[in-house]
């Protein structure tokens, strides 16, 4: 081997080594040494071009809330190394969103950290210059099994807020206003038909311990909450059902880092130098989460158990993937969905019209550098680690096993997607008209959205009860294997299964002849 294969895999070795000491590269330390040389050999954004003396740090503000995910901006260990690089990051907890942009507009902070719905709901005067996590289980809905056992799923939900109209009486829902739990439950509202958030009475708390201590309260009439973790476990161990977490929705509750439009302007070194830093903890964090575990525990409060549930329910960005998110269009297309599930809720007033304007990638180019550096260097002896660096150790996995139409029938039921306009055919035929297929083709962009590693679709079709038995359910069996196979050919990767039930399933309170129940229900099922 030639000296410089055996200086590559020394470097290998020490880097790998160095991603175990308190969470930090030793690329931090030997700046402009070999590895300094190694990885800034461009000197674009390097931590070096930033004095080190203590009384010249570039103090930065950093405002967000005691999410486990931010957690590592209020680690001393991330602030002394971010010291070395000539930062002094000061972190302060507000948990109201609407502050928290008015003091970045303000001047009062440099950054804020939050989710990409507030950020686009609070309209703050800054930028997207990178991204922390998506959620993957942390978050989720729970149906209150103790005062209300028959609950399993959103049509069952949906049945039993009728029984208790009918009886002048209202369900509550629970949740922590402006975080991800009421933005789960504005998903459920608008885009699942059997649940509309308005028939509820909300009970907005300040933290999910309370929306789970009002699930067990018998004087509460709870049906249904939305927690994070480590409760969606202990709901889980408690029999609660899991009608949809966001790991059914990965990309539903993103949490980015927002720099001021001042400090772009005026220090964007300091923003890069700080992502550099902030992206080589999480590639230590990539190789051994046992000290980001130990770090939220402490930081939390929490048993080492609990703390365990809360990090498997996040899946952290590396740089080279918030990059690509940014460069590919995958945080454009978030954007839009985010926003549209806003605009139908109320809560903002347009999608926006130029989402490129929201966010930039330029801050990221040192911290990906360093990642595809240490990448490069350890790829041969650890691919798995490399691609779990490179953002590509996550997500759906190709080997899931095939279902059978008959398991995807008996799966748990989640509820029926709301569908906008008509799904329509020719009169007497299984063929589809252009309105049909414009509907089809926006339901696909939603069921893209789910994960089809847990969730699986249904397609039923119903007729009215005119002629025989037996055609009818022919034809709806007929109409059923095309939208399933129109939505297949749209390239969604869950399973589809079509069924056909004729007239035998009118809607309630609808004449069996009357053409409303010639109809297509699209219905999302549990399957993992």
């Amino acid at each position: 081997m030639s000296k410089r294969g055996n200086l590559g895999l020394g470097l290998a070795l020490v880097i790998t080594a160095g991603l175990g000491v308190g969470g930090v590269w030793l690329l931090n330390q030997v700046s402009p040494g070999l590895l300094g040389g190694l990885v800034n050999q461009n000197n674009q954004g390097s931590s070096s071009n930033l004095t080190t003396s203590p009384d010249r740090l570039t103090r930065l503000s950093v405002m967000g809330d005691t999410f486990s995910g931010y957690s590592t901006f209020r680690s001393s260990a991330f602030t002394d190394v971010l010291k070395k690089s000539g930062i002094d990051l000061v972190y302060t907890n507000e948990f109201d969103q609407a502050k928290r942009a008015t003091a970045l507009n303000d001047g009062q902070i440099d950054l804020m950290v939050t989710t990409l719905d507030q950020f686009l709901k609070q309209q703050p005067q800054g930028k997207i210059v990178g991204l922390i996590d998506r959620t993957i289980g942390a978050d989720a809905v729970v149906l209150n099994t103790r005062q209300y056992p028959q609950l399993k799923s959103l049509l069952d939900l949906n049945q039993l807020v009728k029984q208790s109209q009918a009886k002048g009486q209202r369900l509550a829902i629970a949740f922590a206003g402006d975080t991800p739990s009421e933005y789960l439950a504005l998903v459920l509202d608008t885009k699942f038909e059997a649940f509309n958030l308005s028939e509820f009475e909300v009970k907005k708390v300040a933290d999910a311990s309370e929306a789970w201590k009002l699930m067990q309260d018998p004087q509460q009439a709870v049906a249904i909450a939305v927690l994070w973790e480590p409760f969606v476990t202990q709901a889980r161990q408690q029999g609660n059902t899991i009608v949809l977490s966001s790991q059914d929705a990965p990309k539903a509750i993103v949490d980015v880092i927002v720099a001021s439009d001042r400090l772009i302007q005026a220090q964007p070194q300091v923003i890069s130098t700080l992502l550099a830093d902030y992206y080589r903890r999480i590639d230590a964090n990539v190789r051994d989460a046992s000290q980001l575990q130990q770090q939220i525990a402490s930081d939390g409060n929490l048993s080492a158990a609990d703390a365990g549930a809360v990090l498997r329910g996040i899946d952290f960005f590396t740089a080279p993937e918030a990059q690509t998110w940014m460069t590919d269009g995958s945080l454009k297309q978030r954007i839009g969905s985010t926003a549209a599930v806003l605009v139908l809720a109320g809560r903002l007033n347009q999608v926006p019209p130029r989402p490129d304007d929201l966010f930039t990638p330029q801050f990221l180019t040192k911290a990906t550098e360093n990642t595809q550096t240490l990448i490069s260097l350890i790829r041969a002896d650890s691919p798995d680690l490399a691609d779990k660096l490179a953002g590509k150790g996550s997500g759906v996995t190709p080997s899931r096993p095939v279902l059978t139409a008959s398991q995807i029938k008996a799966a748990p039921s989640i509820g029926n997607l709301q569908v906008r306009g008509e799904v329509k055919f020719g009169t007497g035929s299984a063929t589809l008209t252009q309105t049909g297929q414009q509907t089809l083709n926006q339901l696909a962009q939603e069921i893209a959205e789910f994960n089809p590693d847990t969730v699986a679709v249904r397609v039923i079709g119903h007729t009215s009860r005119t002629g025989s038995a037996s055609v009818n359910q022919a034809l709806s069996q007929e109409r059923a294997q095309v939208v399933g196979n129109y939505l297949r050919d749209r390239g969604l990767k869950q399973t589809i299964s079509a069924e056909g039930k004729g007239f035998s399933t009118p809607l309630p309170g609808i004449p069996p002849a009357d053409a409303r129940n010639q109809r297509t229900e699209i219905r999302l099922v549990r399957v993992s």
